[in-house]
């Protein structure tokens, strides 16, 4: 039998990363800088949650997999309703 602990357990977000947009943004440069369609790629990753869909180079996918999908939908999101309510 295994011991499972009756305490409960604190989820705290890691507050040393990048801001997701500045991260979006950095992915999305690195991506074209390798000839990729940013937008193609990201809805690839969003969707299936494969992080081959993102490059490696400049350590795209590693300051990617830093943000949850729903934070990065989330961002995207608020982006989006931001700019038509203008």
């Amino acid at each position: 039998m295994t011991n499972v602990s009756q305490e409960t357990m604190m989820f705290k977000r890691n507050r040393e990363k990048e801001p997701v947009e500045q991260t979006i943004r950095e992915v999305c440069l690195a991506l074209e800088e390798k000839g990729y369609n940013p937008k193609d790629q990201l809805v690839g990753y969003l969707l299936s949650g494969d992080p081959t869909y993102i490059t490696s180079h400049k350590d795209a996918r590693n300051k990617l997999r830093q943000h949850e999908r729903y934070e990065l939908v989330e961002a995207l999101l608020e982006s989006y309703l931001a700019n038509i309510k203008k």
